[in-house]
């Protein structure tokens, strides 16, 4: 981890040279917000591709490879448009290495959104959930090596990795707009294969109440780097072990487009709230 202050640096220099905000949130775009940059105002792009030390960006269907600076409700932020997955083959501290650097710009909260596999029962396709735990079943950790104080402590308390405060302002939000916004705990995979029956099974067994491939290894940094979290998944397709149906990406990002408007008004509304 020791490597990775002089990479922080550089690449939050050169986003500083040309969007010279001092953001207070970072958004990551996942599926289900991946039409959020709209919603930026006075807004710089950057490619992934030109920042110092960024991975060259996702290829992942729904995902852009860029970076944007400007404000939402007032509030500035920097957002990504697209994040990095540990299944695209990059070692997993660079699929987080975009939350350090946006940690370095100023942020103090980070906001992560991301499309899940349903397997609570009483769940919906195009439900919003509220991450408020996960479990890791990717079995790798971005903090995996010699510790740099500097970053964070050795062992990271991960006893809240999701603010309550943001969780419940979140709750509050989807209430105030006729929405239900569920609460519930993800569990993240490697991917990109969907998972069999029998993981399903394992996974309802362990607590988990919907399955994905992201969110975990930047929450982890997050939490590393002192920052608050709030973390949002649209369902996008049901997993009932003894009703399953094949699943494509197509219909991930169809269903997370439906989640989408409930999505942006709890962003919106957490942002104004700062």
């Amino acid at each position: 981890m020791l490597h990775l202050a002089p990479r922080i640096t550089e690449a939050a220099t050169y986003i500083r040279d040309l969007c010279p905000i001092t953001p207070r949130a970072g958004i990551i775009l996942g599926s289900g917000l991946g039409n959020f940059s709209s919603q930026l105002e006075s807004t710089t792009t950057i490619p992934y591709a030109d920042i110092p030390g960024f991975p060259a960006g996702s290829n992942v269907i729904g995902h852009k490879r860029e970076l944007l600076c400007g404000t939402v409700e007032g509030v500035p932020v920097v957002t990504m448009a697209g994040r990095f997955h540990y299944y695209e083959g990059y070692p997993i501290d660079n699929v987080a290495f975009p939350v350090r650097v946006m940690k370095k710009l100023g942020i103090e909260v980070l906001v992560v959104s991301n499309a899940s596999g349903g397997l609570n029962p009483k769940y919906k396709s195009a439900d919003v959930v509220i991450l408020d735990d996960h479990i890791n079943l990717m079995f790798r950790n971005p903090l995996i090596g010699v510790n740099d104080e500097n970053l964070g402590p050795r062992f990271p308390d991960m006893s809240s990795p999701y603010d309550p405060e943001l969780i419940e302002q979140a709750k509050k939000i989807a209430r105030e707009n006729d929405f239900e916004a569920h609460t519930g705990v993800y569990g993240a995979m490697t991917g990109p294969t969907y998972e069999t029956r029998a993981e399903y099974r394992m996974l309802r067994t362990l607590g988990a109440d919907m399955v994905g491939m992201s969110t975990v290894p930047e929450v982890i940094v997050a939490v590393h780097e002192g920052l608050r979290v709030l973390a949002l998944s649209a369902v996008t397709n049901l997993c009932r072990p003894d009703q399953l149906e094949e699943t494509s990406g197509q219909e991930v990002v169809d269903a997370a487009s439906i989640a989408e408007p409930k999505m942006t008004k709890i962003v919106r509304g957490v942002l104004a709230g700062l």
